[in-house]
């Protein structure tokens, strides 16, 4: 389908990629890897034809068609969601005007049997094939599910374009390129910008999609989901492997020690003949040996071995300074900006040494408590309590705000670090990508994800004892992401993160907040007990012997009795649950009442108001909704008071 031939491209001097070639063929799932710089972002932009190769060509199939979504992109201000996303569809637009055209003709015609006539039928049964072909018949409904599937609500439909912030204008672009199904996608951070439940929908998406993939993302769950196939590029080279990233980096591993001792026996072989064509060098009885030695070195092939940086491995955060056991204590808190509640009734406890996450779709409140946390933003109910010596470290997403731009790099570092960390400042920079003369940069002149980088280097410096940490990875590459979890993992004051990374928080947190429709839950387990759950619900298929809360299973291990702490939790938990189950009644019987207000208006009513039954409509999806919400809430509650009784 596409075909990558003998490419070459080189800057000056120095060369980034050095005669690669490889294939992409239908159906094709890749992953591409490798450092930052390696040329990732530039293939991509070879093969769309944005950049010309300076040798080399790429051959496309003439019927083949390339959807791209880079990492950046400008997205229309002039429109509403819907009417920008239909953009996606602009031939089919295009082919129902000439539908409606040639059926107007062909009916204003009487000259049934002339060549004219049949060539008008002809040219509409083609437009018809083709518009079928394309989806146009079902435009619409899969405008709606490709939206919905990436985190937007039917009520965001007809919003202005230009009130969507950038990662959501993101979306709206992946939404479009979707929409359009080419032969091949070439995908620049698909999931930078998506929550996890937009990140399964799209990786199920893809999984299922009937042309090629070939995409770049530092999410390795992501990546071994989709994945069947990893090329990586390393040295100006190209390694091709046809298997998903986790047996890549095996492969890759075993092929880095023969590369090893490849490199090393030459290197051997090297210093021996240098050592000889010097020992010889000025005796004339050797002078023909030596002319051999030194032609022989000339054309050796060297080989290159990608070193990697072991220095960096042993980065530790600095011990914690003792705590309260509270260190943070929620009770019903709740935020509304204006007349938008973001959401309401949250209420737990973050105990020391905690390491907890918050999940849950964009724009549900996650930063928002977060913010809350560190005391930028107050609640509009409830209130939150900080603990006794709280000292919290802050990462945002957004860093512009927080860092001197006159200063540079190392010196950002420099003014916070005490001690003898101070002495290990350039092998902090390097595990966050910052190397050579990179450190002697001005903080004004990085991009955004430097500038995200060198903020998380800063808090590994000051000694916190409860880190706030936004979206931590998502400017960083595998190797700095395993960095930092290893140092979480080992950091001993408490942590709470905001992600959407799965496999940054596999074995990183114990426990799962979850803001989803205008509340926060708990989930007394790690981020796949959470999946697993989420994605049974989701499918409204809980079953009577569905699995218990973490809590509870840990509690198998001991004879199947809670301990004192345990049933202390769980008489939270069912304290909740008797709350959930009575509010969610209460607004049943509210909506109920106001269904039978609208049965009783339209039972009499005489003409037909499109608001009224938009509402009534509104009202009866509601009412599933919540319906849905009180058997979950009604079985949970069940479970939970059997486990008590025992």
């Amino acid at each position: 389908m596409i075909s990558l031939d003998n490419l070459s491209i080189s800057y000056g001097g120095w060369t980034l990629f050095d005669g690669i070639s490889f294939m992409i063929n239908p159906k094709d799932r890749i992953g591409l890897v490798g450092k930052n710089g390696a040329g990732k972002t530039t293939l991509l932009r070879v093969i769309t034809g944005e950049q010309q190769p300076t040798e080399g060509a790429v051959t496309i199939n003439g019927e083949c068609t390339i959807g791209y979504l880079p990492q950046q992109m400008r997205v229309a201000d002039t429109t509403t969601l819907v009417a920008e996303t239909a953009k996606a569809f602009d031939e089919v637009l295009r082919i129902e005007a000439d539908i409606e055209r040639l059926t107007a003709e062909i009916a204003s015609r009487t000259d049934y049997e002339s060549d004219g006539y049949a060539e008008l039928i002809h040219r509409l049964n083609d437009a018809n094939d083709r518009y079928h072909i394309l989806g146009g018949d079902t435009r619409d409904a899969d405008i709606e599910r490709t939206l919905l599937g990436l985190g937007f609500k039917r009520t965001d439909f007809e919003r202005p374009t230009r009130e969507f912030s950038g990662g959501w204008r993101m979306r709206i672009e992946l939404a479009k390129l979707l929409l359009r199904r080419p032969s091949i996608f070439l995908l620049d951070e698909p999931t930078n910008h998506l929550d996890i439940e937009s990140i399964q929908w799209l990786e199920e998406y893809l999984k299922n999609y009937n042309g090629a993939v070939l995409l770049i993302s530092h999410d390795r769950a992501f990546l071994d989901n989709v994945t069947t196939r990893t090329v990586e590029l390393s040295l100006g080279k190209i390694y091709d492997y046809k298997v998903p990233y986790s047996k890549y980096v095996v492969l890759r591993a075993e092929r880095r020690e023969q590369q090893m001792a490849a490199y090393e026996n030459q290197q051997r072989m090297i210093e021996k003949t240098e050592e000889f064509i010097e020992k010889f060098r000025y005796k004339p009885t050797k002078s023909n040996q030596v002319q051999s030695r030194i032609k022989q070195l000339e054309k050796i092939d060297r080989i290159e071995v990608d070193e990697e940086d072991l220095s960096r491995l042993n980065i530790k955060f600095p011990p914690a300074p003792r705590s309260g056991q509270i260190v943070a204590d929620i009770k019903g808190v709740g935020k509304a900006f204006g007349t938008k509640r973001v959401f309401s009734d949250a209420e737990f406890t973050i105990e020391r040494g905690q390491k907890i996450a918050l999940v849950g779709r964009n724009g549900e409140g996650k930063t928002t408590l977060a913010r809350m946390l560190i005391g930028e933003l107050a609640p509009t109910e409830g209130e939150i309590k900080i603990g006794a010596n709280v000292n919290i470290g802050y990462y945002a997403q957004n860093q512009d705000d927080l860092m001197d731009g006159e200063f540079t790099v190392f010196d950002t570092l420099d003014r916070v670090a005490v001690g003898d960390i101070r002495t290990r400042l350039r092998d902090i920079l390097g595990a966050f990508l910052f190397r050579g003369e990179d450190i002697d940069k001005k903080v004004k002149v990085l991009s955004g994800g430097e500038r995200s980088r060198l903020a998380m280097a800063r808090l590994m410096l000051e000694p916190y004892n409860l880190l706030v940490l936004d979206e931590p990875t998502n400017h960083m590459d595998m190797r700095s992401k395993d960095i930092l979890k290893n140092a979480l993992q080992k950091y001993d004051g408490t942590v709470v993160v905001v992600s959407h990374d799965r496999e940054f928080l596999d074995g990183l947190v114990e426990r799962i907040y979850e803001f989803r429709d205008g509340g926060v839950r708990e989930y007394l387990g790690d981020i796949w007990y959470f999946l697993e759950k989420r994605k049974v619900e989701s499918l409204q298929d809980i079953e009577r012997h569905d699995r218990p809360t973490a809590k509870v299973e840990e509690s198998a291990t001991n004879g199947g009795k809670l301990s004192y702490e345990q049933k202390k939790e769980q008489e939270k938990l069912l304290r909740k649950l008797r709350k959930a189950v009575e509010t969610i009644e209460a607004e049943l019987a509210e909506v109920e009442k106001e269904i039978a207000a609208y049965d009783a208006r339209f039972a009499v009513a005489t003409e037909y108001n499109a608001d009224d039954y938009a509402k009534y409509e509104g009202l009866k999806g509601r009412y599933d909704h919540l319906m849905h919400e009180w058997e979950k809430a009604s079985y949970e509650l069940e479970i939970s008071n059997e486990q008590i009784r025992k």
